[in-house]
């Protein structure tokens, strides 16, 4: 009876884990897929959505504001970042793999020097529990799973059925021949980071509210999104979701049956076995020039 505790516990606690997890994989794997760059400051504006959740908390802006915050902010500083950076070196990945990383430290770096080192609480979302055949799950996690999934299948309608997301799967195909049918590629692009920041600031927002905020919280976000969308195929929504998974259930049996000092270690064994086997991912494609 213990032993079918245990492993209803496992199979629920990591599915409405993995759906977050989906949720900041496809974040990253989205800009790779349609402008061909890595953002290394997506871990960091994860951050950025805890801690502005965490401001508006302190400002008294309650939880709309705290999830207005969480949102906008990230959301604006993915498009600024775009904008003024990366859409000049769009054609040398390497130096924008280096300027977002530079990126991401300043704002490790911001944050130590405002608000130093120590892990800051974030407002409860919602509080409480549920259980399920006995075994009990806080409500957040619920609430987690919900909106990840939610979050996930608009963007699915998005970009098959409005003629935005058909223009970003079309750049995500070919620049050339995006742009040979009139859609403009950096326009694409921009919305594309725009999204991925909203995205990061919800998943930030959900980690601080569940763990808490720190300055470093976002580097093992940033590991965890890049082993996701290799083993899944990097460029693909689809690899995201489904690898999210594979690493979720693993890394919570893992801290389950073994020790939970192993947490980060899945991830990693993973992305090896994975590099080694089958580099180009689960459902990884060339893209196009």
């Amino acid at each position: 009876m213990a032993t079918l505790s245990v492993a209803l516990t496992i199979i629920v606690q990591a599915a409405m884990i993995s759906a977050l997890y989906a949720l900041i994989a496809i974040g990253f794997t989205l800009i790779f897929g349609v402008g061909g760059v890595l953002n290394l400051a997506h871990g960091a504006t994860i951050t950025m959505g805890a801690f502005s959740a965490y401001y508006a908390g302190q400002l008294g802006l309650g939880i709309p504001g705290a999830i207005l915050a969480s949102v906008a902010i990230p959301a604006l500083f993915a498009g600024l970042l775009y904008l003024g950076m990366v859409k000049r070196l769009e054609e040398e990945p390497i130096m924008v793999m280096i300027t977002t990383l530079v990126v991401s430290v300043v704002i490790e770096q911001a944050i130590v020097v405002f608000e130093g080192t120590t892990n800051r609480s974030l407002p409860q979302l919602i509080e409480g529990q549920f259980s399920i055949a006995g075994a009990t799950f806080q409500n957040l996690l619920g609430v987690m799973f919900v909106v990840s999934w939610i979050i996930i299948g608009l963007l699915f309608l998005f970009v098959n059925y409005t003629k935005t997301g058909k223009g970003i799967l079309a750049v995500s195909m070919s620049h050339k021949g995006a742009s040979l049918v009139g859609i403009k590629s950096s326009r694409i692009n921009l919305i594309t980071w725009i999204i991925a920041g909203a995205f990061a600031g919800i998943a930030g927002l959900f980690l601080g509210s569940w763990l808490t905020a720190s300055f470093a919280m976002g580097q093992a976000q940033l590991v965890l999104s890049f082993s996701i969308v290799v083993v899944g195929g990097i460029g693909s929504i689809r690899g995201s979701v489904i690898g999210a998974y594979l690493i979720g259930f693993l890394e919570i049996a893992t801290t389950n049956l073994v020790s939970s000092s192993l947490q980060g270690l899945a991830p990693l064994v993973v992305l090896v076995v994975v590099l080694l086997v089958k580099p180009e991912g689960l459902f990884g494609r060339e893209f196009a020039e």
